[in-house]
């Protein structure tokens, strides 16, 4: 059985007067482990181990103009990290903290002519961002931004004929990771592509 007291002792340690987390004993920051962190004691029925409003606060503080989120301060906006902030603001019950249809917008942005997802401006398509992108618009109920048909089209473009797996663009080596986000990205619109 799981000790979930000494888990919530060690990830509720990792958090930092700011309300950031370290990933580890050797203190990288970044927004992913904010995530993870409220995830783990989400589970574990433990939120209240961590200064849930400096948490908070620390990811709004990675917020930019355009709505979306960076890894840290400043730092450049991306589909994942954004995933990473508002499944964060989520757990803690404070999406309402961002402006949900600017950050929409900027997410169905990430939307190319070829049908695929960037995870940021002047990017290719990459079929993870099918995960990245559409899970971030569906906790702001707005995944109808998207225009699933063509997303669809662009993800089943990227599965090999002969081995099955999913690559990250048309014509790439197919692997686990874009096969697994080929289809969890997928099956946000109701079933696998």
């Amino acid at each position: 059985e799981l000790d979930k007291e000494s888990i919530s002792k060690y990830v509720s340690g990792l958090q930092q007067a700011d309300g950031s987390f370290f990933g580890d004993r050797w203190g990288e920051v970044d927004t992913r482990f904010s995530y993870i962190a409220l995830n783990t004691l989400a589970l574990l029925g433990r939120l209240d181990a961590v200064d849930m409003s400096k948490a908070v606060d620390f990811v709004l503080q990675c917020v930019n103009f355009d709505g979306a989120f960076g890894v840290v301060p400043g730092a450049e906006s991306h589909a994942g990290q954004t995933f990473c902030c508002v499944g964060a603001l989520a757990i803690a019950g404070k999406l309402d903290q961002i402006d949900v249809d600017l950050l929409g917008w900027w997410l169905a942005e990430r939307q190319l002519p070829s049908g695929g997802l960037n995870g940021r401006p002047q990017k290719l398509p990459d079929v993870c961002y099918s995960w990245w992108v559409l899970s971030s618009l569906g906790m702001l109920d707005r995944l109808e931004w998207i225009n699933k048909e063509k997303l669809i089209s662009f993800i089943l473009q990227c599965q090999d004929p002969d081995a099955g797996g999913i690559a990250d663009r048309p014509d790439d080596r197919a692997d686990v990771y874009h096969t697994f986000f080929g289809v969890a990205g997928g099956s946000l619109f109701g079933g696998p592509p």
